[in-house]
């Protein structure tokens, strides 16, 4: 298992030699890690990690779902079910069934994060297989045990410069707090992500409202009380390093509705006596009032719609949420976004980051949408959209009328920690070889190529998060 040094470059042996150059400039900088999974409890305790599977195989949907595919089933793998009943603990046969079933993951991204972490990181060289599991299994549980390998100790290996974890908006984030306190100089912020108290649809809506007006004093009953906690929990998280919000409706829907029309709305919530079409209404409308409040606050928006959420109602109910069911859906993004851009879309000093899982809509909408609004900027490829083949088409499809400079550089979107490296190592590949084909064409210049390469990996994340 050698990686190659020229993975995921041009064949084309001229256009190759470009990209290798381009690749060379950017290869060692600083990660930016504005968007993601990680649990800051790694970072605020700082314990080694207990064995291969439980970092590698247990938090990694893109592992499990796939292996769920070919019939094996979550108990098998270690996942904890939501009744308590028993599944296996034994790590070593967790990591059997993943190295037994290796020859799943042939072409797909999942292959070259965990082959460039199990290289690099590791030294290993030999390809996972059901022969070579114990092997690879001792080696890593061996090296886990050092002080290197501690979550600070890889934090800094990685040259993450900063790391951006999302939590929900009844959060404690306590961990936050441990690592804010420790002293320790890694840069791991939070991120606001509402959607428990957002959408009427989540399970246990009603009581998470109740704590919500708890947690911040507020009587969340009336929809300016509603709205005052939201700010409230905003300048919490906001204290603990938030520069962004993030919202994962099933929908691109926004709205804006006069202040009379939101109180009756939410009244219908409150009493829940509400219909599906009442709930989306809700959801967008709550867009736009993020948006607004960004305006106050700073906190970059997030949309991140297009997910048809816990699609197996079978893995729903015995094991919960992201659980890897989650399938995507097409969306209209010239329709759903009006509202909320007719409302901030002309603010210059307001940043509304607009992910997509539905690719055709990519050139036909957001490019169009992001090339225009001076609020709207466009996410990068992201879960099922992060392997190398679509983050070519995603800029071959946006470059022509967004150009570059309406994008946000890469994120990562992961809670495989040490995926990290591995995947902005892909985006960086990926886009010099996207670049060095626009300098063979003499598109750009080169050393043009060479400050748009530099940018994407680094600078347009940084600066449109507020890291």
């Amino acid at each position: 298992m050698l990686l190659h040094d020229d993975r995921l470059l041009p064949a084309e042996p001229v256009t190759r030699g470009i990209a290798r150059r381009l690749y060379a400039g950017i290869r060692d900088l600083p990660i930016i890690s504005p968007h993601g999974h990680t649990d800051p409890r790694w970072f605020a305790e700082d314990r080694p990690f207990p064995d291969p599977a439980t970092l590698f195989v247990k938090p990694d949907h893109y592992i499990f779902r796939m292996l769920y595919s070919q019939g094996i089933r979550l108990e098998q793998l270690g996942i904890a079910r939501k009744d308590g009943d028993e599944v296996e603990s034994d790590p070593r046969k967790i990591w059997q069934i993943f190295a037994s079933n290796w020859h799943l993951f042939r072409g797909t991204p999942t292959r070259l994060w965990f082959e460039h972490a199990a290289w690099t990181i590791f030294g290993i060289t030999e390809r996972l297989s059901a022969e070579s599991a114990d092997r690879i299994y001792d080696r890593i549980a061996e090296q886990l045990e050092q002080d290197a390998m501690r979550p600070r100790a890889l934090f800094e290996r990685f040259r993450i410069e900063a790391i951006a974890t999302t939590e929900g908006a009844l959060d404690p984030l306590k961990w936050h707090d441990m690592i804010r306190d420790s002293g320790w100089g890694g840069k791991v912020v939070t991120a606001y992500r509402p959607d428990s108290v957002v959408d009427p649809e989540f399970e246990g809506f009603k009581d998470n409202l109740e704590q919500f007006g708890e947690l911040t004093g507020e009587d969340v009953t009336s929809w300016n009380g509603y709205l005052e906690a939201h700010r409230k929990r905003r300048a919490y998280f906001i204290e603990r390093g938030a520069t962004s919000s993030d919202h994962g409706h099933a929908t691109a829907r926004t709205a804006n509705l006069t202040s009379a029309e939101c109180e009756k709305l939410f009244a219908k919530i409150l009493k829940g006596k509400f219909s599906a079409e009442d709930a989306d209404i809700f959801r967008g409308q709550m867009l736009t009032e993020m948006a607004k409040m960004s305006l106050d606050d700073g906190l970059v928006l997030q949309i991140h719609p297009g997910s048809y959420r816990n699609h197996n109602p079978h893995l729903f109910e015995q094991f919960g949420r992201d659980m890897g069911s989650d399938i995507p859906r097409g969306m209209d993004y010239v329709a759903a976004l009006k509202p909320l851009l007719d409302a901030v879309g002309n603010e210059p000093n307001l940043t509304v980051i607009a992910f997509t899982l539905d690719e055709t809509s990519y050139s036909r909408e957001l490019a169009p949408l992001a090339g225009h609004y001076p609020a709207l900027k466009l996410g990068p490829g992201w879960w099922f959209l992060d392997a190398p083949e679509a983050m070519l088409r995603f800029r071959e499809l946006t470059t022509e009328t967004a150009g570059f400079y309406n994008t946000v550089g890469f994120n990562d979107d992961t809670r495989a920690y040490l995926s990290i490296p591995a995947r902005h190592d892909v985006a960086r590949r990926t886009d010099c070889h996207y670049l060095a084909k626009l300098v063979a064409e003499h598109r750009l210049d080169e050393d043009e190529a060479a400050e748009v390469a530099h940018d994407l990996a680094y600078r347009l994340a940084k600066e449109a998060y507020r890291l």
